[in-house]
């Protein structure tokens, strides 16, 4: 087999390989017996059609399936006697294959050179102290406070500002388009609200009905309303006020297994640091990718980009459906979201590949019982069983990622180990 590797750059290669015309008649042949084992010729028995007859009645099959074997196995090889890496399954273009002819193909792919790390302690990496001001806890009670308001009706007065309205609405846009929504609940003063419609309910009664006309502004964030005038008839069938628990020791109880306030608090406080310290700890962690990533020394394989593109995407999708949002109705231009994520991806994936060789270079290595522990606390942060994880990362051939996440953590604590350390 005659090979010759060209570089079109630092990572993307092309590798040209010509099959000898031996094997490839070899090859042939074996598959042409095989489809003559199956095949039901007319005027022949099963299994005596002439291999002649076979291969002119079955060329195409047959040629397909010599290539696609040779070819796999032909790349394998090269690449190994090479000691070559392709991060992605290679391009096969320019097939040519014929009986009595060499098979020939060119393969394209990307791959990581070998780089020099340089020097471990140059790193630097600032880590934020960890403050929670009083403030900082005051505001979270607030919110808990919020959290736990309860409604009260009010009689004998007109809706006021931070008044939750309950009405009825007929609602017609500019083409006379008309729909109807009753029982609807609307809180003076939330940010989903219109513009200009909390004024139009200023004062008014239970019983109250009013008609009115808003004009929604051209960059309004729902595209269907934005420059348009919408006429609204509301009919207002009920008035409450919400009511902020006292903060007290009382309030603590509601909240859980506290006694006091002070006790409350406390646990606050502590929820908070905890926040703090995941904070600081990410701030320092994307430090530190940042410099590791200007280190490597050349463009990194577009193919690693996009395949971190399409992680990243697909991420922020699951995201939005676990917050019970629709990704395909969410009004969301992907093609943007995507390209606005490309100088991250890029940086993201420059770090994992210093990561990769700081880890090569240390001989860095991840044990089958690493690999069982990470298993069994993904199992038990989903409610599932290890066995059930592990098999379904094999069905999905995810063991490797699993091992390659375990590596780059084992580079990086390697680092932060050799670091220096500013402390802000």
């Amino acid at each position: 087999m005659k090979t010759e590797f060209v570089d079109v750059n630092e990572t993307r290669k092309n590798l040209r390989v010509e099959i000898p015309t031996d094997i490839v008649n070899a090859a042939i042949d074996a598959a042409a017996q095989s489809y003559s084992r199956r095949a039901r010729v007319p005027g022949f028995r099963p299994g005596k059609a002439p291999a002649r007859v076979i291969k002119q009645r079955y060329k195409s099959e047959i040629l397909h399936d010599v290539a696609h074997d040779l070819i796999s196995h032909a790349v394998d090889d090269a690449l190994r006697e090479r000691g070559v890496e392709a991060v992605e399954p290679p391009d096969i273009r320019d097939v040519t294959v014929e009986e009595n002819q060499p098979l020939t193909f060119t393969a394209s792919f990307d791959t990581v050179p070998v780089f020099e790390t340089g020097d471990y302690s140059s790193l630097s990496v600032r880590r934020s102290a960890v403050d929670v001001p009083d403030e900082a806890v005051a505001h979270a009670l607030q919110r808990l406070r919020e959290r736990a308001a309860r409604f009260e009706p009010v009689e004998g007065r007109g809706v006021e500002h931070g008044d939750t309205v309950t009405v009825d609405l007929d609602r017609k846009d500019a083409d006379g388009k008309t729909d109807n929504h009753g029982d609807v609940n609307v809180e003076l003063g939330a940010k989903a609200n219109p513009p200009g419609f909390d004024e139009q309910l200023l004062g008014l009664e239970v019983g109250s009905t009013k008609a009115f006309s808003i004009q929604y502004p051209s960059d309004y964030a729902i595209s269907e309303l934005a420059g348009q005038q919408v006429s609204y008839n509301v009919l207002v069938k009920g008035l409450k006020r919400r009511v902020l628990p006292e903060l007290d020791d009382e309030f603590a109880k509601d909240m859980g297994q506290f006694e006091t306030l002070d006790a409350l608090k406390a646990r606050v406080r502590e929820d908070l640091e905890h926040e703090a310290r995941h904070a600081s700890e990410r701030e320092v962690r994307g430090d530190l990718m940042k410099q590791l990533a200007k280190r490597v020394p050349f463009e990194v394989p577009p193919s690693l980009v996009e395949r971190e593109l399409d992680r990243r995407v697909e991420d922020f999708a699951q995201r939005l459906m676990q917050q019970q949002i629709d990704p395909r109705q969410a009004g969301i231009d992907w093609n943007q979201f995507r390209e606005s994520q490309r100088e991250v991806a890029v940086e993201a994936v420059a770090g994992a590949l210093y990561l990769d060789e700081v880890a090569r270079r240390e001989q860095l290595e991840v044990t089958a019982a690493e690999i069982d522990e990470e298993i069994s606390r993904y199992a038990e942060r989903t409610g599932r069983t290890p066995a059930a994880v592990r098999a379904a990362l094999e069905k999905e051939r995810g063991l490797s990622r699993v091992s390659n996440g375990l590596r780059r953590e084992k580079s990086i604590d390697f680092l932060m180990a050799r670091a220096t350390l500013v402390q802000a």
